[in-house]
């Protein structure tokens, strides 16, 4: 069965989602897939696709690397949650070098990891890739430092709490 926009906006199972990483590992084009189908405007399409290659490996993901602006403007400018969360969890799995800073990014990620209404995935990934950013530059890792350590802790679901915990701790790699 080939991968389509029909069958991408149908696809709401971990099933279905590991399906779709079986067959684009076997076409070998997590690129051209990427490309296709990530940052479709249709959001269940682009849910699916991302859904899909949050399976991939890391040497996969590594090819996904040339999108890796186009994976950050998605995640600052989705209004899914859903689009969202998985893009950031392979923008995560990306290699960000010292020299990919956007500080738009950084203002997202910190306004994002302590936001009450957002979804607990969401603020974990964004601590992790604020912390990710910060980590070269002292004044920044003292300014995420200094959000979370205001964040009213009580308010946050654990696995955002473990997070802030490990980051303040400096047990986060």
């Amino acid at each position: 069965m080939s991968i389509t926009r029909e069958r991408l906006r149908q696809t709401f199972s971990e099933g279905g989602a590991q399906e779709i990483y079986q067959e684009v590992k076997s076409e070998g084009d997590f690129l051209g897939f990427a490309r296709r189908y990530v940052f479709d405007s249709d959001y269940k399409v682009s849910r699916s696709a991302l859904w899909g290659l949050t399976k991939a490996k890391a040497p996969e993901l590594s090819t996904l690397q040339p999108l890796l602006n186009e994976l950050i403007d998605q995640a600052i400018h989705t209004e899914n949650s859903s689009v969202r969360r998985l893009t950031l969890n392979i923008i995560e799995r990306l290699e960000m070098r010292e020299d990919d800073l956007r500080t738009d990014f950084l203002d997202f990620c910190f306004e994002h990891a302590v936001k009450g209404d957002e979804f607990p995935g969401v603020q974990t990934l964004c601590m992790k890739l604020a912390y990710r950013m910060s980590k070269p530059y002292p004044e920044l890792l003292d300014e995420l430092r200094r959000l979370l350590e205001t964040m009213e802790i009580e308010y946050y679901k654990p696995a955002v709490k473990g997070i802030r915990n490990k980051i303040l701790s400096g047990k986060l790699r």
